[in-house]
């Protein structure tokens, strides 16, 4: 969600900025998909004679995006953006690009293990509302989380 917002916002000049990105809010804060659906239409009726092309970035992803909707208003707020995934994948890059080849898959995974043992170190704040959001990955993934 988070890239769909920046490059909406790519082309809109500073003046307008401020208000077109509230009003974009109003498109993924929605709750539900046909919420989102209204909201993207009223923001297109205000701005699209001025940024046609972020109107269109919007229609032109919205069934990629909408699958956002999918989930509950918690889990939203985390996967609003990839920064955590990105970052972790940074570390592992980290600890893996210096070696060009390694003798066994084995290697490369103790090599992963032990780049996100050492991330994990760093981890210190936890997650706003954690356990609500755990109770809904319960909720809906009961087979494959463990506590």
């Amino acid at each position: 969600m988070v890239h769909q917002i920046r490059n909406a916002c790519k082309y809109v000049v500073w003046k307008d900025k401020k208000q077109f990105t509230t009003d974009m809010k109003e498109i993924y804060n929605a709750p539900t998909k046909q919420a989102a659906e209204a909201a993207l239409n009223d923001f297109a009726d205000k701005w699209e004679h001025k940024y046609s092309y972020a109107i269109q970035s919007w229609r032109n992803n919205w069934e990629e995006l909408t699958v956002f909707f999918e989930f509950p208003v918690e889990i939203r707020k985390i996967i609003y953006t990839t920064n955590l995934i990105e970052n972790l994948n940074s570390k592992i890059r980290k600890y893996t690009k210096n070696k060009l080849s390694y003798p066994t898959d084995d290697a490369v995974m103790k090599s992963v293990y032990l780049a996100v043992r050492e991330a994990t170190k760093k981890w210190s704040l936890p997650v706003r509302n954690w356990g609500v959001i755990v109770d809904q990955f319960l909720i809906l993934y009961k087979e494959r989380v463990r506590l």
